[in-house]
């Protein structure tokens, strides 16, 4: 997480260092600190904490994904190995129990309603990818399966001896960043996934999807709405 920034001073015309690091720039830029306390206010998530706070718990599992960590005991490794670093951004390196405590009972729709706040505030930086070719929203709809260990999942059992759940995304493709992301078990089909994202697809896009939606019923429901979808028919027909 070391990182050295160079930056110039107009006002001494001599360059200064700074040690912040790459992980606390990142978090810097991103702001939104007031937003995550409004919701943290909304929801209560720091009532009676002693230890973690909420967003000290967020910026551990930020740091986890920027990291490509696969376990708590690697997060809370890789923070303690940081200590110093983390002063900057207002956090502080935790234990894998606390983590996985707060984890556990902390409210998710607060990070839920924070992504949103995140994508609305920079939006006008991310959109634009599709440029001038298409003159309706275009959406990708598609489905992806995460493998669970049966052990500590007993009802994500997908197989026999393989559990898994299923995120149904639905994907805006002039933001490279997902609308909505429904979560079911690995055995739930394509089409049925795809029927709780409908009220989320806007009227007059465009809906691009493989032919495992093939459906007589889904296709009426996005032309009721007005809405063009893009597909590959199956080998054999439908009936």
């Amino acid at each position: 997480m070391g990182y050295l920034n160079l930056s110039f001073d107009k006002r001494s015309t001599s360059l200064q260092r700074s040690t912040k690091s790459i992980f606390a720039q990142l978090v810097q830029l991103m702001g939104g600190k007031i937003e995550f306390q409004n919701l943290v206010n909304k929801y209560q998530s720091d009532k009676g904490t002693k230890g973690l706070t909420t967003w000290g718990q967020f910026i551990a599992m930020l740091f986890c994904q920027l990291t490509g960590a696969g376990s708590l005991r690697e997060i809370s490794y890789g923070l303690y190995s940081s200590l110093g670093k983390l002063s900057h951004i207002g956090a502080a390196a935790v234990c894998r129990s606390t983590l996985s405590y707060a984890n556990s009972k902390r409210p998710y729709k607060l990070y839920k309603e924070f992504y949103y706040v995140l994508l609305e505030k920079f939006r006008h930086e991310i959109q634009g990818r599709l440029g001038n070719k298409f003159t309706k929203p275009v959406f990708s709809l598609d489905s992806t399966t995460i493998s669970l260990c049966l052990r500590l999942f007993e009802w994500a059992q997908h197989r026999r001896r393989k559990g898994g759940i299923k995120f149904h995304t639905l994907l805006n493709n002039d933001t490279s960043l997902p609308e909505v992301i429904v979560e079911t078990t690995a055995k739930t089909s394509d089409i049925k996934g795809a029927k709780g994202i409908l009220e989320n697809i806007p009227p007059g896009s465009i809906v691009v999807m493989d032919r495992g939606y093939n459906d007589y019923t889904l296709f009426k429901r996005l032309t009721d709405k007005g809405v063009v979808f893009v597909t590959r028919l199956k080998d054999k027909p439908l009936r």
